[in-house]
């Protein structure tokens, strides 16, 4: 067929030459991601450091399709040997406090020391739309151009604790890839938020000064849990409320009981926009390691930490496994339907749900 009626019968059919070139381009794709992963090759390209194995491993983790579970699990078991040598870090605080100006300076800080550091950053998901922006690596713009540095964003999805499904996860591969920092940006402040506590060794929460939030300081809640509050936006004319704020901030913590860590929570002041005061914070941190590795706090917890991913991960398979159930997808439809028209309550349909499933 000449070109002039191939060109023709495509005008016919009201495609152009561009469209069947991107079809074909999307067809590409979609083919090479039908390819089945060599694990092994992946692991081994992790512990050799290459980025894109680690993105590609975080994202196989990720992924809600059953049939890379178990690939994800030969990952995960293949690079826990190498994992659990890094400092990790949580960091926390309102929107609008500056978490991301804070850590992308604070990560420039570690990178210039020779560390390496891994920012996996969790953005809300909408309860509407299911969708998140992602746009961590946008607000740091400086330091997820660092060699040293990697930044992953994931949206939180339905997790409770503003952390990521699949964030412990995580956390393993990116220390199997070399990391010496791994650093967790959480969502904001809530009493939810606090399941990022039970993965991280050091715990920091930002706050600002003359936001009437000092007053919520000293009531118990996430505040409890800090190990060391950083006051940002310490700079220009908010100084003097910061100084305050440090003051009172000081105060509340004397008010809550010793830790069983024997670490007496700090109160400082920095500028991450200004690159002040972060030198202090990192000492703060090292300081905090010292003595918890000292009196074996550390090891403690890490091994507490473990125990509680055990359980959160059956609890996670077991609600997975019930709602993904043929029968239960169509009960739990006539339930709702029963409970909208006032037949039955929420209790008792929970009640035949689970026997159902017996």
């Amino acid at each position: 067929m000449s070109k002039q009626k191939k060109s023709s019968l495509q005008e016919k059919k009201g495609v152009s030459i561009s469209e069947i070139t991107n079809r074909s381009s999307i067809k590409s794709i979609q083919n090479k991601r039908k390819v089945k992963i060599d694990t092994v090759a992946l692991v081994s390209s992790i512990l050799k450091k290459d980025i894109t194995a680690l993105s590609r491993a975080i994202t196989l983790v990720e992924s809600k399709n059953p049939k890379h579970k178990e690939q994800a699990n030969n990952v995960l078991k293949a690079c826990l040997p190498h994992a659990n040598k890094s400092i990790r870090i949580g960091i926390t605080g309102v929107p609008g406090v500056g978490k991301s100006t804070f850590i992308e300076t604070f990560g420039k800080h570690l990178t210039k020391l020779g560390k390496r550091v891994a920012v996996l950053a969790i953005d809300p998901s909408s309860t509407i739309t299911k969708g998140s922006i992602l746009g961590d690596k946008t607000r740091m713009e400086d330091l997820v151009k660092d060699k040293n540095a990697f930044i992953r964003p994931s949206a939180s999805g339905d997790s409770l604790g503003g952390v990521a499904r699949k964030t412990r996860e995580s956390i393993i591969l990116c220390e199997a890839a070399g990391f010496d920092v791994i650093i967790i940006e959480t969502v904001g402040v809530g009493q939810s938020e606090t399941t990022v506590h039970s993965m991280v060794d050091f715990f920091l929460l930002l706050k600002l000064a003359g936001a009437g939030d000092e007053l919520q300081g000293i009531k118990r809640g996430i505040i409890e849990m800090a190990d060391t509050i950083a006051i940002n936006k310490a700079d220009g004319g908010n100084l003097k409320n910061a100084k305050l704020a440090k003051v009172e901030f000081a105060r509340a913590l004397h008010l809550y009981p010793e830790k069983s860590s024997n670490w007496q929570p700090k109160v400082t002041l920095c500028s991450a926009l200004h690159s002040e005061g972060i030198n202090t914070i990192w000492d703060i941190i090292l300081e905090y390691i010292e003595i918890t590795s000292k009196n074996n706090f550390f090891d403690k917890k890490r091994h507490n930490q473990n125990k509680f991913w055990l359980i959160q991960t059956i609890e996670d398979q077991l609600k997975s496994d019930f709602f993904n159930k043929p029968k239960i997808k169509k009960e739990l439809a006539n339930q709702i339907q029963l409970i909208e028209n006032n037949q039955t309550t929420p209790f008792a349909a929970a009640d035949y749900l689970l026997n159902l499933n017996n």
